[in-house]
């Protein structure tokens, strides 16, 4: 599978779409980039993640994936299934994210962080932190996209499609200065 093919799966899916969106990270953009019509498919999840696992660099040991709820369980999942290894995920209690459920990070594991979209990567870096917090080390993170805009975690960064798409903040977002109307598609307050 190449990126031609990983793009096309996208469109064909409409996991692309246009318009004035506030993203997850607070940013807006004309572009937003919907995984969960892509992770709707079993079939095509465990692909990707299966070729996501083949990218990653040869030797690269894993002992747990990591995700932060919503958007990266199932792409996490399905990257736990690849390595099989097991997996955990955060999520955000009073604004807080933090492992619940029972999870843990086992002392001195070396784990991989899989999330579905990153744009700045807040959501990672808190998981990161969640992990090395735990005694984990995090061997990189692993994304289906890369919207290619700064980011806020330093771990190496395996995305298996870059797909730059521009951002801004709200005060300088020119189609809130039109009126178009904006609409809100991420998970960050679930």
């Amino acid at each position: 599978m190449n990126d031609s093919d990983i793009l096309q799966i996208l469109k064909d899916t409409q996991a692309i779409r246009n318009g004035h969106f506030v993203l997850t990270s607070g940013r807006h953009s004309d572009t937003y980039i919907q995984c969960a019509r892509v992770l709707e498919s079993p079939r095509l999840t465990t692909e990707l993640a299966r070729e996501a696992v083949d990218r990653l660099p040869e030797g690269l040991e894993v002992d747990l994936v990591a995700s932060p709820a919503v958007g990266g369980i199932l792409f996490g999942f399905a990257v736990a299934l690849a390595l099989d290894v097991p997996m955990i995920f955060s999520e955000r209690k009073d604004g807080q994210m933090m492992f619940r459920r029972s999870f843990e990070v086992p002392q001195g594991a070396r784990v991989l962080v899989a999330e579905d979209v990153v744009t700045t990567g807040s959501s990672v870096k808190e998981v990161c932190d969640l992990v090395e917090q735990a005694g984990g080390e995090v061997v990189g993170v692993v994304s289906l996209i890369d919207r290619k805009t700064d980011r806020l975690f330093s771990q190496p960064f395996y995305p298996l499609l870059s797909l730059p798409t521009p951002s801004w903040s709200a005060d300088e977002c020119e189609l809130c200065a039109q009126g178009v109307e904006v609409h809100s598609l991420g998970s960050r307050k679930l």
